[in-house]
This record gives C-alpha cells, structure tokens and sequence, in this order.
C-alpha cells in the first residue's frame, strides 16, 4: 500500500511539473555548477584557479615529492628494500625518463586560446595570464626535449572531426635544434610580460623566463658542441642532435641571458649569505622562505593547506624521528668525495697514512674538515646535529687484532672484550648492512630535509620547495658559456662567486677553468637537484660516467674532480670507534670504506639512453614519427 502511495505520488509530481514547462524547457537548463569558458575567463580569480592545476603538474625529476629519483646515478644508495633494484640492475631502459604528454600540451593551448578570446579580463591581467601560460608551455616542451630530442611542436588546440582520416592531426617531430629556438623565443618574448619581482617565485616571473632561457640555451650549445663525439646520437633530420656549428650562438645567447638576470633587470636575485656557519647557510638555501634572494622559480608548499609532501619524512635521521621514519636517501661517498678542500685541490678523504697505517681522529667530524662548506650543507655526516639530537651513525667498535665488535640491530648493546658492563655498539642509525632505512652508505642527505619540528610527522608534512632555478646555477651557466666561448676570465669570476659562498676562498684564475672543472663545481653545487642526468647527456659523457664496468676501491679514489672518474655503483664510509685499552688511541674514531654487498648491479648507460623510447603505439598512431637512434 505505501509503495503504491509513493508512485502515484511520484507520477503526479512529475506530470504536474510537465504541466508547467514545455518538455524542451524543461531539458534546456543551465547546470549551475558548471561554468562556461566565457564565464570562467571572465573572473580573475577563476582564471588564475585554472593556471595553478596548470602549474601543479610541471615535468621535473629528482623533487622533493618523489625521493626515489634522487637516490639513482651512483649519488646514492636507496636505504629500502623496494628500491633497491637502483643498485642491482645493470642498465637503465630506453624508455626510462620519457615523456608524450600532450594531454597537458593541449590543455595549455586551450588556455591560451580561451585567456585570448577573453573580453572581460583586464589588459594587464590577460597579459600576464597568457605570458605565464605559455611560459609553462615552453616550460614543458624544454624538459619533453631534454628526454626525447625533438617532437611534435603543437601550438594549437586539435580537434578530431570524426570523418574517418586522422592524417590531418599527425604532426612530424621537429628538429631537435628547433624545440630549443622554441623555448628561448618564447622565453624572450614573454619576459617583459612577467614581474620583475624578486618575491615572485611560485608564479612565472621575469626571472624566471630568463633563468629558463639561459639553461636552454646553454643544453642547445652544448649538445652541439660536444655532439661531434658521439655522432651516432644524430637523426639525418635532425630530430636529435644539433649542428656544430650553431654552438657558439647558443653560448652567447646563455650568456646573455645570464648577464640580464644578474644585472638586476629582472629583480635583486642574488646569492643567500645570511648564516655565519656555511654548510647551514648552503642547507638553509632550500627551506628559507622568507626573504631568499636566490631562489629565482619554485614549487612550493604550505602546512594545512592540503599540499604538503613526505620527503622529510622518508629522509630525516630515523632514530628519535617522528613516528620513527625515514632514512631511505644515502649519499655516496662518491659524491662525499668530490667536494674538494679549501686550498682547491681534490683529494679522498684520509683514512690511511702513506704508509697504508689507519687513521685516528678524535672527533667523529674531524675526517671531513677543510673540506668545501656546500658538503655539510648536501650531506648529513656522522656526528652532526639535526633537530638538536646528534645524528648517530658508526659501525662498532674495532678491536686490537683488527676484529670488530657490531650489532644487527640500532644501537645494540654487546659486552666488549675484558669489561663486564654492556655497552652501545652501533650507531641508532645504523649503518647495518642490508637493513632498510638505516644509513647504509654512513650518511644521510640533508638538502631539502625540513628541520622543523613535526616536520617529518606523516600526517603533517613538510612546506619546503621544490627550487626550479636558483641564482647559484645562473652563475654557472654564466661560467660555462663564457669558457665555450674563450673567455676563462669571466668565468672564473662567475665561478668564484659561488665558490667563495662555500668557503673557497682562493680565487681560480682564467688558466684554472677547465671544462672538468665547471662538471665537477655543478656537481657539488646542484647535487640532488635534477642537473646530473641531463647535464651528462648533453656533454656526451654519460656513456662514460656510466660505462656499466664495476667500481674498485682505486676506481673510487683515481680521478676525483676530473671529467674521467667514472660512477657506476655508490660506495660507503663507515667509521668505528678504537677499542684498544691502554692504547693511545683507544676511544679514538678510524674508517672504512667499503662497497655493500646489496651493490650487485653497475651503471650502465648505453647509446640509446641518450634519447628515450618513443613507444610502438605513438609510432604506430602516427607514421610521421621518427624512431629514435640506437634503440634497435
């Protein structure tokens, strides 16, 4: 009977609704929760709601949100047992790295074309709407090019008219050379769109049109400088590789560029400076916000706003951590070894004297003093404080014979030979072969690490930003294009610069710049910063930093800070406390370097790595495409 009721009910609402609109009317209505685009490029606020799905889904590698990325290419050792394929595999795939999205492509095109036919926005916010969006364009097809060489350049929305013959939306790559004029004419065409405001860094800002321009253009000049090395990496139409001859142009627009930003034009950008200590001043580049003249374009974060991210928390210290995580990213002493000392020479750090004797040192840090400051603010070293807790990384203890006393567990306590009182005889961080999340390689990383409290809380999260660019590397790429184009002064100004922020007083001079010299200060500048993959790429050396042979002790100390050193597996540096009563160095700290047994796999970077995989189904969809080279 009540479901009788309930449809007559129904049946006479919906008949007495038909009985007041036409039936045309009544399907003729405007859903009220979505906008048009008129209405949507109509308020400002809307449009700029838009812009910022827009700018949350740029192409990076090596970011704060996945930290993976960072512990790869011999810089690291991947402290989890998920990811350590990193250090067992023997090659990378020619697809790793690739990118096609041109769904985010086309959604940029649709932008701009909607911002242009947009009536009721003002002039200035249209102006700077369109230039940030095709800053982003310009933005995504550099990092496409990086990974890919040339592709598809598509500067208009499509749209299939579903006749049957797709050829029409079937675009032919274009010249690698090309993607690159690309990106620095738009860059030069917009940058006086965008604000010249140092405080600008989360949105597209004069700055950072010209730090864009400047890294293009130097990539460009350098893929065609050194391309003649590798001439099996160039297509014959060029959708990869780049003439030599066009290398001088692209130095001198990098340069350019660069003298532009630093020149003040597009802001007071300059190096931070702010804290007395140096490796706190180079760590604190990465997590002060507030009034940082450095950074130039970043992705940032903000607590309680829904975007924060993890990597504190999968990176801190463990041991007294919140919720008791972290620790997946360890430096290598690869890396640790390549920051040179403080009178400009490279060197390993001593463990043994010349006569093969171990080295004592009183305090656990003593090993990496003298050292280039950007180390302590890179790497988190043994002994150092973080969040006010020392950070507690050592192996055991070594005996008199040699032998050594450890543990299998953090911090474990044993009873050492002739004493009766158990004591500690590993560090609460490890290191500990095998086991995940202890510091593996005897270091953590510290660039990006938030040291805020709660920072490394799962459920709070971390607000610190991704940097883009920085004036830091403005500064070296200033110094590269000028040593291309044979003016080593200049570069050596550039370079001293930023070297003397490090605590690298002692200035290089025109004949000191060499190309392994400008490899090796970008390497210890922009360490974990996204720079090494494609910074090998484009000098044509990957093949050869990589080169898949497995790395002896004496591959590890031969060649430091020189173009050959090679980087195929990440090496450790334990340290153990002397147990030698009597002894005058009983108590002291020696160290070990060592190789971990869960490194089975060597670097490999073949020929067609240089350029990733173009997939079968891309191929397929459009007989224009080229395949890539080496690859077969």
């Amino acid at each position: 009977m009540r479901k009788i009721l309930s449809v007559t009910i129904l049946t006479a609402t919906l008949l007495g609704s038909g009985g007041c609109k036409k039936e045309s009317e009544f399907l003729n209505v405007q859903p009220t929760s979505i906008l048009s685009n008129e209405q949507a490029f109509s308020d400002p606020a809307i449009v700029l709601s838009i812009l910022a799905n827009l700018y949350n889904r740029q192409l990076d590698i090596a970011t704060i949100k996945n930290w993976v990325t960072m512990a790869d290419f011999g810089e690291a050792f991947p402290s989890a047992n998920g990811n350590k394929n990193i250090v067992e595999r023997t090659d990378w795939g020619y697809g790793d790295w690739s990118n096609w999205d041109y769904g985010y492509i086309r959604q940029l095109n649709l932008f701009i074309e909607r911002c242009n036919a947009a009536t009721a926005l003002s002039e200035a916010n249209k102006k700077r709407f369109l230039a940030e969006a095709r800053f982003l364009r310009a933005y995504h097809y550099f990092e496409m090019t990086k990974r890919m060489g040339g592709v598809p350049l598509i500067l208009e929305s499509m749209q299939y008219d579903y006749k049957g013959d797709p050829t029409y939306l079937q675009h032919p790559r274009a010249k690698e050379s090309a993607m690159y004029d690309f990106v620095i004419a738009e860059a030069e065409a917009i940058k006086a769109d965008l604000p010249a405001d140092v405080n600008v860094k989360s949105r597209a800002s004069r700055g950072a049109a010209l730090a864009m321009l400047t890294r293009a253009a130097l990539y460009a000049g350098s893929i065609a400088r050194y391309g003649v090395n590798t001439p099996q990496l160039s297509l014959p139409g060029g959708e990869t590789g780049i003439p030599a001859e066009q290398a001088n142009a692209y130095y001198t627009k990098a340069l350019q560029a660069a003298q532009e930003l630093m020149g003040g034009t597009a802001g007071a950008y300059g190096l931070y400076q702010k804290k007395q200590d140096l490796g706190e001043n180079f760590a604190s580049i990465f997590f002060d916000k507030g009034n940082n003249p450095e950074t130039i374009f970043m992705e940032d974060f903000k607590l309680k706003s829904g975007k924060v991210h993890g990597f504190t928390t999968a990176n801190q210290p463990r041991f007294g951590a919140e919720e008791e995580e972290g620790g997946r990213t360890n430096p290598s002493l690869n890396l640790v070894h390549s920051f040179e000392k403080l009178d400009n020479t490279f060197g390993p750090l001593p463990v043994t004297d010349a006569g093969g004797n171990p080295i004592y040192y009183t305090n656990q840090q003593d090993i990496f003093a003298g050292r280039d400051a950007r180390l302590a603010g890179t790497v988190m070293l043994p002994g150092t404080s973080f969040k006010g807790r020392a950070v507690d990384i050592w192996a055991g203890y070594i005996l008199a014979d040699g032998s050594i006393v450890s543990g299998d567990q953090r911090g474990q306590f044993k009873t050492l030979p002739g004493t009766t009182t158990p004591v500690q005889v590993i560090g609460y961080d490890g290191p500990i072969n095998g086991m995940e999340f202890t510091a593996q390689s005897g270091f953590y990383i510290r660039k990006y690490i938030d040291p805020a409290i709660g920072s490394g809380s799962r459920g709070t999260g971390s607000e610190v930003p991704f940097v883009r660019y920085r004036f830091a590397e403005v500064l070296l790429n200033a110094a590269e294009a000028a040593f291309e184009l044979g003016q080593t002064g200049v570069a050596a100004g550039y370079m001293n610069q930023v070297r003397a922020r490090a605590g690298l007083i002692i200035p290089l001079g025109a004949g000191d710049i060499t190309l392994a010299r400008i490899m090796h200060e970008r390497r210890a500048e922009l360490a974990f910063e996204g720079h090494i993959l494609f910074d090998n790429k484009r000098w044509r050396r990957a093949h050869i930093v990589w080169d898949g042979q497995a790395m002896n002790q004496a591959d590890l100390l031969n060649n430091i800070g020189t173009a050959m050193q090679r980087n195929t597996q990440p090496w450790s540096l334990w340290s153990y406390k002397l147990h030698n009563p009597g002894n005058p160095n009983h108590g002291k700290w020696v160290y070990r370097m060592q190789r971990s047994p869960v490194v089975t796999g060597a670097n490999r970077f073949r020929f067609g790595n240089y350029y990733s995989n173009i997939n079968n189904d891309i191929l397929s969809n459009n007989p224009k495409i080229v395949r890539q080279p080496n690859q077969d």
